[in-house]
């Protein structure tokens, strides 16, 4: 129960795209499409006929019911058993509505269907339970971005189940078949901001298998949202944005178990797995999870998990973990807080950075450590010398020469100190 109540709170994820606007009719989205005004006109256009003929049928029913009732002393009224000019009314006019109606759709059909040559092509991939979008230049976003007037093609596919592409403010909808390609084209004529829905029960994720499409006025404009420069972004800002792209249709991270176990939960933590020993959730187990998923199975789940060999690299795969160490700090990451800095490896997200306070101090702490090493020495080699005056000249010259291999190495030492107090 709690967790229907959480999918509810995420409903409204989006609520720019419930404003509404003077192109929106009284029970629909904005029109942002070129194909829209059509097929709103055809929508409205049947509903007042049927309104229409539905209130007529019912008013000379109602009145036929009346004034025929059943009377005592009222003879019942013959019937006409033939009246050439109502049956030709009834039968020719609604043909002509039909066939209207069915031209109307056939034209709006063929437009959505017919891609002019030069059309923008956007890959779009469905899975349980979100939507990865490639452009041409091969940025990746987890969201759909356009151009204002610029035709496009998107070419739809599933990585596992039954998906549908809807998008209510272009009045277009395609389904999304595993093991073939399926086309959406569109003509996106308003700038702003609208949902993308799966309308097909894909599981039970299904409800927030969503996001939203970004109608731009310019590429450039389009570019500032889709170009993603790794090397200016914090590691953990990467692994987040990895996370929506490919993870967050079966992951959370707020706790909830959803088709794979919370993020939140796994760094640093003893997974348990259904047929294997148990093991510490560290750098290798998520690189093999991510690479080889289906090797640990952690119990009460089911090997539902696609390998993404491929399709991350290495450096990616760090990006991710440095998301997941932050643990219950990752459903409230924002590129204002993150801790890590752009460029920084996996260790950065580990190691504490080093203050200007620590680095002036540290040449300041050096002098008295070697004035330590010195008072070492000297009293090492005040004790040699005192065990020198206790042997024989032979033995002080056996001494001598090992107190000088000892200074010498003393100097070595020396050095290798000094190299050190560089090296720091």
């Amino acid at each position: 129960m709690i967790s229907n109540f959480n999918l509810l709170a995420k409903l409204d994820d989006f609520p720019e795209a419930n404003k509404h606007s003077e192109t929106a009719h009284y029970f629909f989205p904005d029109q942002a499409s070129e194909f829209a005004p059509q097929i709103d006109n055809l929508y409205m256009a049947i509903f007042w006929i049927s309104t229409f003929f539905f209130v007529l049928i019912v008013a000379l029913m109602c009145y036929f019911v009346v004034k025929y009732r059943r009377r005592p002393g009222v003879k019942p009224e013959p019937s006409a058993s033939h009246n050439t000019t109502i049956e030709i009314l009834w039968s020719v006019l609604p043909s002509i509505i039909l066939v209207w109606i069915f031209y109307e759709g056939a034209v709006g059909f063929l437009d959505q269907r017919i891609i002019p040559d030069g059309a923008e092509e956007i890959q779009v991939e469905a899975s349980s339970f979100a939507w990865t979008f490639t452009y041409p230049n091969g940025d990746t976003t987890d969201s759909l971005h356009l151009v204002q007037n610029r035709p496009v093609k998107l070419t739809l596919r599933s990585r596992d189940v039954l998906h549908s592409f809807f998008v209510p403010a272009f009045r277009q909808k395609m389904d999304v078949v595993p093991g073939r390609f399926t086309y959406f084209y569109a003509v996106p004529n308003r700038i702003g901001r609208y949902r993308v829905y799966c309308t097909e029960y894909c599981g039970d994720g299904h409800s927030i298998m969503k996001t939203y499409c970004q109608v731009h006025a310019t590429d450039a404009d389009r570019l500032q949202n889709t170009e993603w420069k790794k090397a200016e972004k914090p590691p953990s800002i990467n692994g987040q944005r990895i996370y929506k792209i490919y993870c967050a249709g079966c992951h959370y991270i707020d706790g909830r178990r959803n088709t794979g176990p919370p993020l939140n939960e796994v760094w640093g933590t003893e997974r348990t797995f259904t047929d294997r020993p148990r093991r510490i959730a560290d750098e290798n187990y998520i690189r093999d999870s991510i690479y080889d998923p289906n090797k640990e199975i952690v119990a009460g789940y089911e090997a539902k998990m696609p390998t993404f060999k491929g399709k991350l690299s290495e450096e990616d795969i760090n990006h991710v973990i440095a998301f997941l160490k932050l643990k219950d700090g990752m459903a409230t990451l924002t590129p204002e807080t993150a801790k890590d800095r752009p460029g920084d490896g996996l260790e950065s997200s580990e190691a504490p950075a080093v203050t200007a306070e620590q680095v002036d101090a540290t040449p300041a702490e050096a002098p008295p450590a070697t004035a330590t090493t010195e008072e070492a020495r000297t009293e090492a080699n005040a004790e040699n010398q005192t065990g020198d005056e206790a042997t024989s000249d032979d033995g002080d010259k056996t001494n001598n020469d090992a107190g000088e291999e000892t200074t010498g190495s003393d100097d070595g030492s020396q050095s290798s100190d000094d190299g050190l107090l560089q090296a720091r």
